[in-house]
Parts: structure tokens; sequence; C-alpha cells
């Protein structure tokens, strides 16, 4: 479905927040599910559950009672959407194994998983920088070491690769119900994809078992292409050890929001001719032709990997990935980052002209900064990265307003985060109608300008001047008398001096 106007138009309310001191939401968790310990919430079948035409509120509880408030709050809200997405498009993901073994022979880690006296042995193949000590930052790679990626971008940065054989849990276009996971669990109904994300989390409990593989174990990433995008999706969904997710042309079933899509047509893949039906939960199909009835969508299912780091490549020339459906999914995904003040945390790149998960030189830098932030601990890496050729009306699919959490992680046992530099980042929403959001950040107290200029390099707007405390501060850019285009925003505080670019699009 096309946009005929060229605007975005979310209704969001921006809170102004100004912090003398600030912390962030952790960048990876030392468990697979930090919500393990929450019930399930009520899960109705598919005639007792409300219509939905619109993008369902991330924010909202499961039971209707309310929007959640704060940071800690979202450890259960994300287990309650979990518990939706595996009870009704994937199949429930078995809890950790009582007995799993890891042993590394030469390159190869070896786990092997026991329960109900059967077991399942798997097999990665680990390759290290050839230089340096370690212990060295890892991807996880689907059927590859570097999944679809080229490798360099990874051994060129002294970061090793580990080859993901899924096909020793379940071979792709195999039924549903064959391959070596479902000799362990022998559910029929349960689909492929949460099968391979079991395996994965299986994989990664034998790099803790093994320290001598000199794997870095926070700092783990995963990533594949096409059905391996949706792959490394729901890998990084679903299990919170993994630092970066880079999914890679997923389509439908991965960014693609499936209300969207259904409204485009069979061109595309919707839920009721997703390829490969193996890959879900066999009862989806109840909902082939309800849609709206689903009390969740692909941007809920991104938004499990927040506050964790997600990237998201796309290609429009290829009609069936649905990526006009994938942006929708993006921008709705990408406020759960923005609630949470970790907005260089998610970032999405569509972008055309290039084969089916072969990455372009234009992609190419927005991967290196991801890896270069969350996998090397770059924090000038430039991750702020909406990129894409659709400017489609959201007013009916984002209906719920901005929610920032309030901070209150003290309570979960996290530092303060220190404010060391200057910084400015990318406003939000990009492209804007009418008004967009700026945000900056001071290490201490400083005189900031922050001004506008058009591309004739006119000035247009002054949106700070003055002394400002340190801390976390935004700004809002009310364009509403400016006609279509591109222009600059530029601060200086001190000798820092830095300008950005925003688009204007009605």
């Amino acid at each position: 479905m096309k946009a005929k106007t060229f605007r975005i138009a979310l209704l969001v309310n921006i809170l102004l927040v100004v912090g003398s001191s600030a912390q962030k939401m952790p960048l990876v968790y030392d468990v697979e599910n930090t919500g393990a310990d929450f019930p399930a919430p009520a899960l109705p079948s598919i005639n007792n559950l409300p219509s939905i035409n619109s993008l369902p509120d991330p924010f909202l509880w499961a039971d209707g009672s309310g929007r959640l408030s704060k940071y800690s709050e979202w450890r259960r809200r994300r287990a309650e959407i979990s518990a939706q997405v595996q009870h009704y498009l994937l199949g429930n993901k078995p809890a950790p194994p009582d007995t799993l073994r890891a042993s590394l022979s030469n390159d190869t880690l070896t786990v092997t998983v026991v329960v109900g006296g059967k077991s399942l042995t798997l097999h990665a193949t680990i390759a290290l920088p050839g230089s340096g000590s370690g212990p060295f930052p890892a991807v996880i790679g689907m059927g590859f070491g570097a999944g679809s990626l080229p490798p360099d971008i990874f051994t060129g940065r002294n970061i090793a690769t580990i080859t993901y054989n899924f096909g020793e849990i379940a071979a792709w276009g195999a039924p549903r119900g064959q391959g070596g996971f479902y000799t362990l669990y022998p559910d029929p109904k349960v689909g492929n994809f949460t099968a391979w994300a079991w395996g994965i989390s299986r994989i990664i409990d034998g790099l803790y078992k093994v320290p001598q593989t000199n794997i870095d174990l926070k700092h783990l990433a995963v990533t594949g292409c096409s059905f391996a995008g949706k792959m490394a999706l729901y890998a990084g969904a679903l299990d919170e050890r993994i630092a970066l997710t880079i999914a890679q042309e997923p389509g439908g079933g991965g960014d693609a929001t499936w209300r969207f899509s259904q409204l485009v047509g069979p061109t595309v893949e919707t839920l009721a001719n997703a390829q490969g039906n193996a890959w879900y939960y066999q009862d989806v199909n109840q909902f082939n032709n309800s849609v709206t009835s689903l009390p969740f969508d692909q941007h809920e299912v991104m938004a499990l990997i927040a506050p964790r780091a997600l990237f998201v490549l796309g290609n429009p020339d290829y009609v069936w990935l649905s990526d006009e459906s994938g942006f929708v999914g993006c921008m709705a995904a990408q406020l759960v980052w923005v609630g949470m003040r970790a907005n260089d945390r998610f970032g999405f790149s569509k972008v055309g002209g290039h084969v089916h998960c072969q990455l372009p030189d234009v992609q190419r830098p927005d991967v290196v900064a991801f890896v270069q932030k969350f996998l090397l601990g770059d924090t000038t890496a430039n991750t702020n990265i909406s990129t894409s050729p659709w400017g489609t009306n959201l007013t009916g699919w984002i209906t719920w307003p901005l929610l920032r959490l309030t901070n209150d992680l003290t309570s979960v046992g996290t530092s303060d985060e220190v404010i060391d530099s200057f910084d400015l980042r990318q406003n939000y929403p990009n492209p804007f109608n009418p008004s967009t959001t700026i945000e900056y950040a001071l290490p201490h107290r400083s005189h900031v300008t922050l001004t506008v200029f058009n591309t004739l390099g006119q000035q247009v707007a002054t949106l700070v001047q003055g002394e400002k405390e340190s801390g976390y501060h935004e700004v809002k850019f009310d364009a509403s008398r400016f006609s279509s285009g591109v222009f600059l925003y530029r601060m200086q505080a001190g000798a820092f001096v830095e300008t950005k670019n925003l688009l204007l699009v009605k």
C-alpha cells in the first residue's frame, strides 16, 4: 500500500527531559530471559481476542489496565509480549535444559543437550582473529560465520565468527516437527523459528561453559539474511545475552507488519501466504483471515530486543519482502527505544539497487557503525540511522503517544552513567512533518547555541541560545511555515561544533 502523500504524522507527545545525571538500560544481560519469573498473561482463544486495526501499543499492559511508566517495568512487559509471540506465532521455546555438556576441540565447539533421556549434539565452528589475545567479541552467523554479510566487517576488526549449523536443529524446507530439536521436544505444532532460536541459545550456553573458546560473552552478535534474517531476529528477541542483532532483509515475519502487509495483498509475504509454514506455530493459520486479532505485531517482536541493539537492513527492489510494511514496523519499533532514551541502539536502512542478501557499498558503513559501537565499544560511532525511500502516512498505524519511561534504574542495580562528552543526536522522527525533536548531551554546564539552516546556508531558526546544565536535553523544531526540503541543524558548545541533516516532507 503506497502512500499518496509523503508525510510522517506520528501522534507523539514529546516530553522535555533535563537531568543532571542519568542511567541507561543495560546493553546486554547475563541470562537468557530476565522475565522468566513472571507468570504468562492471559492468552485467550482467537474468538475472545479483540480486533485491533492499528499497530498495538507496545507499552500497554496485556490486560489493558494501563501503560507501563518506568524502566523497571519493561522486564514484565517484555515477558508479556514474548509469551504472546510464542503462544500465537512461534510455539513455546523450551526452558534451558537441566543437562548440557560442552567441549572445544581445535576450532569446533561441541554442545550436547540431554532431555528426558534423549540427547542432541550440536557443533559450531569458531574462527578466532589472527592477532590479539582476546577474549574476542563474536558474531554468530546463520549458516555461515558472518551470515550473508562480508566476513571482513568482522574479521578485519578482531571479531571472531561462529557458524551456526541450523540444519542440526531442523532442516530448511523440511516439514514442521522433523529434526534434532523435535527428538527432544516432540511437539509437531512448534515452528522452526522457535527450534532454531533454542539452538542458538544452547550454543551460547556452550560458550559460557567453555571459557577456552576465548569469546567475550558481553559482546555477542547474531546475523542472517532472508529466512535466516528472521532466524537472527527471533534469536535476538528470545535470548537477552545477545548484545547486537543484525537482521538482513528479513521481510514478512521479520520487520514487516502483518497488518500492513495484509492490505498490500498477495504480492508480498502475508500471514496467509508466508513461505515455509513450518517456520511458524501450526495454529497461526487461524489468523489468516483475521490478522487484526493478533494481540501483537512485528514491531513488538523487534521491541523484545530493546534496550539491546538491533539493526535492520532492507531491499525495496524485492516486492515480496514488503519493505514498506517493514518501514512501518521499524518506525513503530523505534518508539520503544526512544521511550528508553536509547535511540542510538535501533536503526534501519532500506536501500535498493542490489541483489537479495548482498550488502551494497552504501549500507556497509551503517553495519560497521553498529559493529563498532556494540561489539567494540566505540561510543563515537553514529548509529542514528533511519534510511528509507518511504514517506508513508503513519497516522492510522501508530495511534499511541510516545512514552518516556521514568528513570528508576537504581532499583535494578545498574550503575550511574557518566556523561563525559558533548553529543548532538539525530533528530526524531526523520523525515518529519511538521515538527521533530532534537536531543543533545552536555558533560558540564555550557553555553549552547543550536540553530537551523537551509541548504543555501541561511539561518532559519534559533532553537537554543544560552546556558544549559549538564545532562540530556531535548528541543522541538516546528517547521510548519517551511516548504519540504533538507535542512541542517548545528550545535556549538564551547569548542564543540557539530552539524547534522534533517528532512522535512510535506
